[in-house]
């Protein structure tokens, strides 16, 4: 089962809330008055790409129905597990929430050992999932390659030397490189960066040769001209870019690389809370206005509840641990 058909199920589980919202959730289904001041949401990747994009979005909107602050702050590093690693040594309240990307919640246990990883992606509490969104195979302007094609039977002539970005070592990208090396046979280099930003930074610089990024960070850059998007990850072509073939109609068998981007409490926080912050979040993300908005960066929303969540999250480390092991990658 595609990643896509996997959340739309989860999403069936979404509380459809009403068109509009009211300034604050109804006291007698607010756990002890939660929230009563500022709630954080720990995004452990530099600001800019869609994992920074999303909570704040909904963030804005949670803020508003509670009547207290919310407020994103970016705490990157080691493969989004700094930011990880300081939410889950938060107060177990609900006033420190992470929103991430695969990578800490569901690779990282893979890939480091133990005590340098700095936390148990397991004891997470999971709230909710934001939204998902296909990858794209990105090139710099200048790149000699016109089609995904190409880009194979180049990469395959010239071994070694076409490099590819990612947000670091072990996080989505990076593992949607390697799995692109095994399905194609080729040979390139990796270049890790903190975060989708500076690998865009210098795919448009032309520092770097291509990069498997998310597509709503990458769509308005291809609209600009400023890099070129020659497949998408998904299943099928995505609307927003119907002349783009997907890397398996490029002959890429069994090819597909999503990116989904989820909400987790600290270990132990009440479930009272966790349900609450699981409702006021799916309610949050059935808004049109908000559907609007993660639209225009191509995300579709999902929500569901915290038990599809859990499930939901198991597999996806089984599935990375599986890809992981299967290229025998490992970050000190």
């Amino acid at each position: 089962m595609s990643i896509f058909r996997r959340l739309f199920v989860i999403g069936l589980g979404l509380v459809l809330a009403p068109c509009g919202w009211t300034s604050r959730t109804d006291a007698a289904d607010t756990p002890s008055g939660f929230p009563d001041h500022t709630v954080r949401i720990i995004v452990p990747f530099p600001a800019g790409g869609t994992a920074d994009v999303l909570p704040r979005i909904v963030g804005q909107y949670l803020s508003k129905r509670w009547n207290q602050p919310v407020v994103v702050e970016n705490k990157s590093g080691a493969g989004g597990n700094i930011g990880a690693a300081y939410v889950a040594g938060s107060a177990a309240d609900g006033y420190t929430l992470l929103a991430s990307p695969p990578g800490p919640l569901a690779i990282n246990l893979s890939l480091y050992k133990p005590e340098s990883l700095g936390f148990k992606p397991t004891e997470m509490e999971p709230v909710t999932v934001l939204g998902a969104v296909p990858n794209v195979l990105d090139v710099r302007p200048d790149f000699p390659a016109k089609s995904a094609q190409e880009l194979i039977a180049y990469a395959k002539a010239n071994p070694g030397k076409v490099s590819f970005a990612s947000q670091g070592n072990g996080s989505t990208s990076h593992l949607t490189g390697i799995l692109f090396q095994k399905l194609t046979g080729t040979q390139m280099v990796h270049i890790p960066y903190r975060g989708t930003t500076p690998a865009l930074q210098d795919i448009m610089a032309s520092q770097v040769d291509l990069f498997f990024d998310n597509l709503g960070s990458s769509l308005s850059l291809q609209q600009g001209d400023k890099l070129r998007i020659l497949a998408t990850g998904g299943r099928k072509r995505n609307p927003l870019l119907p002349d783009v073939p997907t890397l398996e109609e490029a002959g890429v068998a069994s090819f597909e690389s999503s990116t989904w981007f989820a909400v987790v409490a600290p270990p132990q926080t009440p479930a009272a809370i966790v349900q609450f912050l699981n409702r006021e979040i799916t309610e949050v993300l059935a808004m049109p206005e908000v559907k609007e908005q993660f639209a225009k960066i191509a995300v579709e929303p999902v929500g569901g509840s915290v038990a599809d969540t859990a499930k939901f999250l198991a597999g996806e480390r089984d599935k990375w641990r599986a890809v992981v092991q299967s290229a025998d990658i490992a970050v000190e």
